[in-house]
């Protein structure tokens, strides 16, 4: 039975907000349907323009598991992963991405770079968009609306 664990990668979003980073957060799942890691963006405060929530969780699965490869393992994102964070992504061999809003603008999945697609793709995860698509675009929405 399919339970979505997008509310977790919400409130992600919430405290990368609060902390002044780009409100995106992801949650990674287990095959058991148990949430391993969780993280929003620290690009900012680690001062690493690779530290996506994406690669944060992936990165903490990896160490916890001892192991660079993920199987079997489901991603929830708030937002389309980059082009960087699909390539770790298929190199982890996650099974599924589950994300909220679109990006058009940054987007490597259905926009831009579109690396699960990509002829030189290693693995291909099954994609589902759209989930709390509105709420995790009004994070966006708002955060960058108080930044203008």
């Amino acid at each position: 039975m399919f339970k979505s664990h997008m509310d977790a990668a919400l409130a992600e979003a919430r405290a990368a907000a609060l902390r002044g980073e780009v409100p995106v957060g992801a949650v990674l799942v287990d095959p058991t349907g148990a949430i391993v890691a969780r993280a929003g963006n620290r690009t900012r405060a680690l001062s690493d323009p690779t530290a996506h929530a994406e690669i944060l969780v992936l990165r903490q699965a990896c160490a916890a598991g001892q192991t660079e490869r993920l199987q079997g393992f489901d991603l929830y994102v708030t937002l389309e992963p980059c082009a960087m964070c699909a390539a770790a992504i298929a190199a982890a061999r996650i099974r599924r991405v589950y994300y909220g809003a679109s990006d058009p603008k940054s987007g490597g999945v259905a926009h831009g770079a579109c690396v699960f697609s990509h002829p030189q793709a290693h693995h291909a995860p099954e994609v589902y968009e759209g989930i709390a698509e509105v709420e995790s675009a009004e994070i966006l929405r708002q955060f960058f609306a108080a930044r203008r």
